[in-house]
């Protein structure tokens, strides 16, 4: 069709040809054809073979086959039919190998026409189907090997084999499956092919195959053909049943299931299957091995089928019966004592199961003469040792032989009980009688030994026990029990009612009415037993004492408890002493009954033994006895009398413990437990009992204490009806006793030996409370109940007891607490223990008496307590309120509280400007330093806060919502009162601090309070007391709404009108004051100028009146103090109007004066006044008048006086403000001037620049200067007190402006010190001696301060160093010359000092030093002292640094500072703080950000410290890197590597950039010497030229500079020699190493050498250099006889280091 060299359309990828598209297919799919599978989908090709349709068959495939195909693609039935017959055929007469060429294509024919419209052509298709299956299993089964089935070559060996037997399996699964599919009617068509397929040897080796699973598939086969067709396998029956009954010892998991159901099909099926086996020799010796074995771990599998198999088993060869029935059980035995076999319950209960029933099946066998033969070996042979073995294994004793052989005896009994013809009943009776005979026996055995086991005696009574209980023989398995009944038992086996299980109760006897119901075939020889036991064990308990004999004896009456035992139980003790012969005369004097007699003759003997400690059983014996009492008065005078007796109180607690487990033995002992003379023992008991705990030192028996408090527990716990165990009288005294004790225990508790009492006493009380309905109203219970709780709600450390013992008590009273509300509930009483619960609460948080961890724990128990009553309450909430209500204290309560509270609040707020007064403050004094014990108020707020949010948390509703909502605010509004004092402390306590963080823990935060509540009341409330309160309830009003972000309208009502603005009162003050920085523009300018209004109408007296001039001023000042107002014209005017009230009354002016007489009022004034000056400075754009600037500047000088004149009252609070105040306006006025552009001077008036700085300049530092001394030299620690602190910061921060022509002209007094060597003059001397130890001062304001006054000296001071180094010779070597001495003197002070604190941390590890503590203090000035040394060290010449470097050498002060500065610095020293504006996108370090040290201290105080300590390693580097270069080669391994990692990670790029940036900034010239730098390869390159000489040098900068050397390079050079070239590279390698400055300044001195060199000058023959390298000396030492000329140093070296003292060159002597 198209021919094959036509030319291909592009893009058409598909073969020419059906061949290739075949290969192609294959290639992608696989072989073709490969079979897939079958399907009925015709789209989805992947189930369909590779060639599809008939026309396009393999030609493989067998000719006849493809026409069949053919006709079978056709669309006539007829045709399809007989092609569909043919194809059967086939199938069944061709060979295998063309069958499965047929395979491949056969799914989809039979997917289609197994579904064709013609029922006979689908008929055919099944049966042709078939037979192709039997084909090609018969196929597998008779003819495939491993060989066959897969290619030897391809596949190895294991691969073919498991699928030769995979396939195996399968085939025979399939046949199976086969024949349980097809319908009975077409069974007949596969027998054909069956027998073929049986009659092969072949196919029936498979029962002896290797492989499990083929043997199990093989004879689940059987089982299938058995089933099916029958009579197939009966033709074959002498291959079947060898091929089976001889692998019944088939041991494998996998096969035996399948085996037995084999052997058990195969034996049913074939009647006369054991004529083709040797029973005898092949199967039943197998089958008595497998049972030796107990089933080889298979017996719940194999034991099932043994009855069914015993069964089919022909009389004939189980001749002779007695041997083949006595060889079967002993087999059995014999498996059940294996050790596999006992481990496994399953197993064993699987072989007990077994053994009863073929003894049930071999006892019914009839008709034979030895049947009593029979009978008589099973039982004395089989049965009896059998249940001796079980009796003697523990493990097997809880399986089900017990009731198995109750059942039996039942059965027994009915036959026996029914006479029959036949003889039936006289044979059973016989066994029955043999069966009990047999049993004494053994019993008797096992108990008639002195070394009898204790748990085979145990045994014995539980399997005498369930012998005797007809209704209790619940087989102790949880599955589906299975009864397997014989063909002749009688109608009473199957009545259901014979056949209910019922469980047997194991520690109580069953009421007498079981016995007089039971057979009297077993009741008399189960007494007879009984009796027989008994008689035996009470010989061995009189005679050896024997202990387990007497347990067992207690066990036998626990079950057996009558009148007739007991007879024979005193029949044995006829041997006894005369005297025990009269008391036993007396108790038969009085007619007891037989258990009375024994009770008092052997059971009382028995209890008072000392040495028992088990008396369980005794008690037992006890019940026994009672149970034979005739009534309960009898039983209450035994006990009684026992009670009386000296007996251990342990017994009555067993006693006790026992009436409560049950009904029945309760009912025995009611009448005692209710009477007086139990009641009054125990009252005693117990006051016994607190009476030796609460000694100091008892020293009482545990056990026995703990098992009289346990009974305590029990009488006062258990309840019956709802009516206690004991009278209530009793109880009630009990209880009595039982709070005194913990009353008394709280008082106690130092001693720490009464914890076993009250956990005993806690043991009892939580029992009590949890039990008996009503206990809880009694007064005494609710008194104890509070005691409990004030224990729990009370510190440990308090209480001294421990953590478990206050878990128990916290359990016992909340369960009190439980039971009381829910007592509570159905009455009208009030309970006194809520009322006084709350009342001692509000007492413990109101007296100052906690610290932070015991009002933890008194939260966390009332905490407890109201959840427990929201719990109990439900909505209603009556309970929970009122316990809120009690505990809440009142208005007059809180006042109280409010006064309690530390008046150091105000501090802050007042030197800020938050807050204004004009009269002194009031509040308790108590300095906070010290206290250890929070305040009331704290403790107060934070109790209530936690319970109203749980209330809130909780949904609790009550019914006035208004009221009880109106509380709530009230209480929140104190806790936030609370936490706004604890924020305005400028340094609040540690106390404090922990206090907020456990109000964080326990959610008591506002935040909680806003997401379950609505705040807008809240926030009303908090504004209505800031209106009437002012001061702290302002300042909390104003975080509450910047927590809101917003100020409601209804706030700013008071402002909004002029009758809400006046009159002004305090509180309306404060709370405009605060309310001022959230007013937008528009509200604040209207404020203003309400205020301005003001201020124009006031007279004189009114002037410093809060409703005056003090009060607007204040509002203004708060006002413009965040930002400007669009108000120009407003601020001068008010200046104007306070020069009017200056002119008209100058005495409000508290000018040049002494505050000491001045008021209150005047101060706030004035203080105002001054805090709007810097304000009108600041914000005024309009230029000021003469008139106006003299008036601003002779205030402030005159208010400065006032401040000078006045520092001995600095402690009180408004003085103190007013001097920081006027400081505050010096400081604004020097930086207004400071900062004064020449050009924006033009504005002022004439001469006002040089009139400040001649006169009002110098007048504020001549004022403070001597002013700051004589501060510091008054308080020696300025931290103690931080209101006298923030004088220091303002004074400090003026006098930061001082010049440095002012500060050498100071007028401090002479000031030296002795012995002091110095070339400063006076002046300068008294300056440092006067001012570098207030660098030791403990307060920052000043340290800081001072540094920055003596920061600009430090570059004035070197110059007069530099006479006294003229003198200096070079005659010695390693001169030294000290820094300033007064700074030296002060830094070695440091060191000492800072050493004590340093020397426990390891270098490299961060010292975290708390702000402002002494500690940072000191670490402060030490870091200072270093920047103002550095500073020194910089602004010297190279010669002096030499000389100051030498120094510090010497003192080793700079290797302290280094190792210093490695625990101060960070580790990871990240700069978190405002950055330069210079967009950069490298992480800000501490060492690219500059460091600001402000005097007040605004910013991050923590990060203060870690940040000088980088900037001075900065310096350090950078000003001395050879010093730190030469300490750190010094290093230890791990220091010097901490060092090197920190400085190549933080600085080394820093500084490598500042040194390239230096060399390209530079404007020194050198004659003859270029130098560039290139940043990107830390490269300075430096030429040098003269005449004809060229020279390059290339300095290169390592990573870790400055630590590594900096390597000299070679450039470009000409006309310079190689040697002469090394020599010049090395010097300035030498110098760039070894020399304390910049690459500049050693490229400098590098060039002073060459030029030298140049010049004539020959270099030093010892370091080969012109200038000497560290003191830059040149060679002057001449020798004698050579000529050669040295440096001094270099000398000097060579002669110290040589021991010689000849030339260096000749090796004459050097004269």
């Amino acid at each position: 069709m198209g021919g094959k060299n036509k030319q291909r359309t592009k893009g058409n990828l598909r073969p020419s040809s059906s061949g290739r598209a075949a290969e192609l297919l294959a290639k992608e799919r696989g072989t073709v054809p490969g079979f897939i599978g079958f399907g009925t989908s015709q789209s989805d090709l992947g189930y369909v073979p590779a060639i599809q349709g008939a026309e396009k068959i393999d030609s493989l495939v067998d000719a006849d086959f493809r026409m069949v195909l053919r006709k079978l693609s056709k669309r006539d039935v007829t045709t399809k039919l007989k092609a569909m017959q043919e194809f059967g055929t086939m199938c069944k007469e061709k060979e295998a190998e063309v069958v499965k060429g047929v395979l491949p294509y056969w799914p989809r024919i039979y997917c289609k026409i197994s579904l064709d419209h013609d029922r006979r052509v689908r008929e055919a298709t099944q049966q042709s189907f078939e037979q192709l299956i039997l084909k090609v299993l018969q196929d597998h089964l008779l003819k495939e090997t491993a060989d066959t089935l897969s290619d030897p070559q391809a596949v190895p060996e294991e691969e073919r084999e498991a699928k030769f037997f995979r396939t195996l399996t399968c085939s025979l699964l399939a046949l199976k499956k086969l024949l349980s599919m097809l319908p009975k009617k077409e069974m007949h068509s596969l027998e054909e092919k069956l027998m073929s397929l049986l009659s092969q040897n072949k196919f029936w080796k498979y029962s002896k195959n290797n492989v499990s699973q083929v043997r199990s598939a093989f004879f689940e086969l059987i089982s299938a053909l058995c089933q099916h067709l029958p009579e197939v396998v009966k033709v074959e029956a002498s291959r079947v049943c060898p091929a089976v009954l001889l692998s019944i010892d088939d041991s494998d998991a996998v096969v035996c299931p399948a085996l037995w159901e084999a052997v058990l099909y195969t034996i049913t099926t074939i009647e006369d299957c054991w004529s083709h086996v040797n029973a005898r020799k092949g199967v039943l010796p197998k089958l008595w091995t497998v049972l030796r074995e107990g089933g080889r771990g298979l017996a719940t599998v194999i034991y099932p089928n043994l009855l069914p198999f015993i069964s089919k088993v022909p009389p004939d060869i189980v001749e002779p019966k007695l041997e083949y029935f006595r060889v079967f059980f002993s087999s059995i035995i014999q498996g059940l004592s294996n050790e596999r076999t006992v481990a496994s319950p399953s197993e064993s209960s699987a072989i007990i199961t077994a053994f009863m029933e073929c003894l049930c099946f071999a006892v019914l066998q009839k008709g034979e003469e030895d049947q009593s033969q029979i009978h008589q070996m099973l039982i004395c042979d089989q049965l009896i040792p059998f249940v001796s073995a079980v009796l003697k294994e523990p493990k097997l004793q809880s399986g089900p032989l017990f009731y198995e052989t109750a059942e039996m005896l039942s059965s027994w009994e009915a036959k026996a009980e029914l006479s029959n013809d036949d003889g039936t009943d006289k044979v059973f009776q016989k066994l029955l009688s043999d069966f009990w005979s047999h049993l004494l026996k053994m019993c008797r055995f096992h108990v008639d030994r002195l070394d009898a086991d204790e748990k085979l005696l145990f045994a014995i009574s539980g399997m005498l026990e369930i012998l005797r209980n007809l209704k209790s023989t619940m087989k102790p398995n949880n599955g589906k029990s299975l009864k397997i009944r014989f063909t002749d038992e009688d109608e009473f086996e199957r009545n259901p009612e014979s056949q209910k299980l019922m469980e047997v109760r194991s520690g109580d006897s069953e009421i007498q009415a079981d016995l007089q119901q039971m057979s009297h075939l077993r009741k008399e020889p189960l007494e007879n037993l009984v009796c027989n036991l008994a008689e035996r064990s009470i010989v061995y308990v009189n005679e050896q004492k024997s202990e387990q004999h007497l347990k067992f004896l207690s066990a036998l009456l626990n079950t057996f408890s009558s009148n007739r035992v007991f007879q024979v139980l005193l029949e044995q003790g006829n041997n006894v002493s005369p005297a025990q012969a009269e008391s036993q005369n007396k108790v038969k004097a009085h007619n007891r009954s037989p258990s009375v007699q024994f009770l008092y003759l052997n059971l009382i003997t028995w209890l008072k033994e000392d040495w028992r400690k088990d008396t369980h059983f005794l008690v037992d014996i006890l019940y026994s006895v009672l149970h034979c009492c005739n009534n309960n008065d009898e039983r209450k005078v035994i006990l009684d009398d026992l009670v009386k007796m000296d007996l251990k109180w342990v017994i009555f607690l067993q006693i006790i413990q026992k009436a409560c487990s049950g009904t029945a033995k309760l009912s025995l002992v009611s009448d005692w437990l209710k009477g007086d003379t139990l009641g009054e023992r125990l009252v005693m008991l117990t006051d016994d009992l607190c009476h030796l705990g609460l000694k100091p030192r008892a020293a009482s028996s545990g056990s026995a204490s703990s098992e009289r408090w346990t009974l305590l527990s029990l009488v006062l716990s258990q309840h019956v009806k709802s009516e206690s165990l004991i009278g209530e009288t009793f109880v009630e005294r009990i209880i009595d006793k039982l709070q005194a004790a913990l009353s008394k225990a709280k008082n106690l508790s130092e001693a720490g030996d009464t914890e076993p009492s009250v956990s005993f006493i806690c043991d009892v009380a939580s029992s009590f409370f949890s039990s008996m309905k009503g206990c809880l109203l009694m007064p005494s219970s609710e008194d104890l109940l509070l005691t409990i709780f004030q224990l729990c709600a009370q510190r440990q450390d308090a209480t001294h007891l421990t953590d478990v013992l206050v878990c128990k008590l916290n359990h016992t009273w909340m369960s009190g607490v439980n039971s009381l509300v829910h007592q509570l509930q159905g009455t009208q009483k009030q309970s006194t223990f809520l009322l006084k619960a709350a009342l001692w609460v509000k007492n413990q948080v109101q007296s100052s008496s906690l610290d932070v961890k015991r009002l933890q724990v008194l939260i966390s128990a009332v905490s407890d307590l109201l959840l427990k009553l929201i719990e109990a309450d439900g909505q209603s909430g009556c309970l929970v309120r009122a316990y809120v209500e009690h505990v809440t204290p009142n208005k007059i309560e809180w006042g109280k509280l409010h006064e309690s509270l530390c008046s150091e609040w105000m501090h802050k707020p007042l030197l800020e400007g938050r807050l204004s007064m004009n009269c002194e403050p009031l509040g308790s004094s108590i300095k906070l330093c010290g206290t250890t014990k929070l305040p009331g108020h704290l403790c107060t707020s934070a109790l209530l806060s936690k319970m109203v949010l749980l209330q809130l948390k909780n949904h609790v509703v009550h019914g006035n919502n208004d009221v009880e909502r109106k509380k709530i605010d009230n209480i929140i509004a104190e806790l936030l009162y609370s936490l706004q004092w604890i924020e305005e402390l400028e340094n609040p306590p540690y106390l404090l601090l922990e206090y907020l963080h456990m109000l964080e823990e326990m959610h008591i935060t506002y935040e909680e309070f806003s997401t379950l509540s609505s705040t807008a009341n809240l926030q009303q409330t908090i504004f209505d007391r800031s209106e009437e309160h002012g001061r702290l309830w302002s300042l909390t009003m104003a975080k509450v709404i910047c927590a809101e972000s917003a100020v409601s309208w209804e706030r700013k009502e008071l402002f909004k009108t002029t009758e809400g603005f006046l009159p002004l009162t305090e509180g309306r003050l404060h709370t405009l004051q605060c309310l001022s920085s959230f007013l937008t523009e528009e509200e604040k300018r209207e404020l203003v100028f309400r205020c301005v209004a003001r201020l124009m109408t006031c007279t004189q007296t009114e002037l410093s009146s809060t409703d005056g001039a003090f009060g607007c001023l204040s509002i203004l000042n708060s006002c413009l103090k965040d930002r400007s107002i669009d108000c120009d014209d407003l601020l001068p005017a008010v200046l104007k109007i306070i020069i009017s009230w200056k002119n008209d009354n100058e005495g409000s002016f508290l000018f040049s004066c002494s505050l000491k007489e001045a008021s209150a009022q005047l101060l706030g004034f004035n203080i105002e006044m001054m805090r709007y000056l810097p304000l009108l400075l600041k914000y005024s754009p309009a230029p000021l008048a003469d008139n106006e600037w003299d008036f601003l500047m002779c205030s402030m000088l005159a208010w400065l006086e006032t401040t000078s004149e006045s520092h001995l009252l600095y402690h009180i609070p408004l003085v103190q403000i007013f001097a920081c105040v006027s400081c505050d306006l010096a400081s604004a006025l020097s930086a207004y001037f400071e900062a004064a552009a020449p050009d924006s001077t033009t504005n002022l008036p004439k001469n006002l620049v040089s009139e400040w700085k001649e006169f009002f300049s110098e007048g504020i530092h001549n004022l403070l200067l001597p002013l700051l001394v004589k501060i510091t030299g008054e308080t020696k620690n300025a931290s103690e007190d931080s209101f006298q602190n923030s004088v220091l910061s303002s004074l400090g921060e003026t006098l930061t402006y001082i010049s440095k022509d002012q500060f050498l002209n100071h007028k401090l007094p002479p000031k030296f010190v002795a012995g002091q060597k110095t070339n400063l003059p006076d002046k300068l001397q008294t300056l440092l001696n006067t001012l570098c130890p207030l660098l030791l001062f403990r307060a920052r304001p000043v340290q800081v301060s001072v540094y920055h006054m003596l920061h600009k000296l430090m570059p004035e001071l070197p110059k007069f160093d530099d006479e006294d180094l003229k003198s200096y010779g070079d005659e010695e070597e390693e001169l030294a010359l000290s820094p300033p001495a007064a700074l030296m003197s002060i830094l070695a002070t440091q060191e000492l000092l800072l050493e004590n604190v340093l020397e426990c941390i390891p270098v490299g590890e961060f010292a975290i030093i708390q702000p402002l503590s002494d500690e940072f203090c000191l670490v402060l000035g030490y870091l200072l002292t270093w920047k103002l040394t550095l500073a020194f060290f910089k602004a010297a010449s190279s010669q002096l640094r030499v000389l100051y470097s030498q120094y510090l050498r010497r003192t080793k002060s700079l290797n302290k500072l280094l190792y210093h500065l490695f625990r101060l610095m960070p580790e990871n020293p990240v700069f978190s703080g405002p950055t330069s504006e210079v967009p950069n996108k490298d992480t800000k370090t501490f060492f690219t950000e500059e460091l600001h040290l402000d005097v007040k201290g605004t910013g991050e105080l923590s990060s203060q410290i870690p940040h000088l300590a980088c900037s001075v390693y900065h310096i350090t580097l950078k000003d001395l890197p050879a010093m730190v270069r030469l300490w750190w080669n010094s290093c230890e391994k791990r220091v010097f590597n901490v060092v090197d990692k920190f400085t190549s990670k933080y600085v080394s790029s820093v500084l490598s950039s500042q040194e390239i940036s230096s060399v390209q900034t530079s404007t020194q010239l050198f004659n003859g010497m270029t130098v560039k730098a290139r940043s990107a390869a830390r490269e300075v390159i430096a030429t040098y030229s003269v005449d004809d000489i060229f020279i390059e040098l290339i300095i290169q900068l390592p990573s870790n500079y400055p630590l590594g050397s900096i390597t000299v390079e070679s450039g470009k050079r000409v006309g310079v020699a190689v040697q002469q070239w090394r020599n010049w590279m090395l010097q300035l390698s030498t110098y760039l190493t070894h020399q304390n400055g910049s690459i500049m300044e050693g490229l400098s001195l590098w060039k002073n050498n060459v030029d030298k060199r140049f010049e004539g000058v020959e270099d030093c023959m010892i370091c080969f250099s012109v200038i000497h390298g560290s003191n830059y000396s040149l060679p002057k030492k001449a020798c004698r006889t050579c000529k050669k000329k040295f440096h001094s140093a270099c000398l000097y070296k060579w002669f110290s280091s040589s021991n010689k003292s000849t030339c260096p060159l000749c090796r004459e002597t050097f004269l």
